[in-house]
């Protein structure tokens, strides 16, 4: 079962680990606010039937798929990241930063069966301009 999410997060809705905010120029955050992410959760939200387990977001599947490959990591290495970086957690959707897992290694292998690998290389490649452009 997949439940909508919220439409997208502000930067400012994430609590930082510290007073301030999430530096609007950061590419993750960039890339956040880049990304199409109603049309990635109606093609994700296709994979799911009406009952069951609940899925979850979109934001944390595609993201975290990012995520491992803009930085070459392995599945449990992006699960042990994520908590590490407020700025990885906004773009994975979380709404505070929280030193927690957001869900297990074995949820990408998941994700990458329902997300098409030539979404994440092309958001890949938007962050990679995002990073020539600082």
């Amino acid at each position: 079962m997949y439940r909508r999410e919220n439409p997208q997060l502000s930067l400012y809705d994430i609590v930082p680990p510290f007073s301030g905010a999430l530096d609007p120029n950061n590419r993750w955050v960039r890339l956040a606010d880049a990304l199409d992410w109603d049309a990635l959760e109606t093609a994700y939200a296709g994979h799911f039937a009406a009952g069951g387990k609940e899925a979850l977001p979109v934001r944390a599947a595609f993201g975290s798929l990012v995520v491992r490959s803009a930085l070459g990591l392995s599945d449990h290495q992006t699960v042990l990241l994520i908590p590490e970086s407020p700025y990885l957690q906004y773009f994975v959707g979380m709404s505070e930063f929280d030193h927690k897992l957001p869900f297990s290694a074995r949820s990408l292998k998941t994700f990458r069966q329902r997300i098409p690998a030539a979404e994440v290389n092309r958001a890949v490649k938007m962050l990679a301009r995002f990073e020539k452009q600082k």
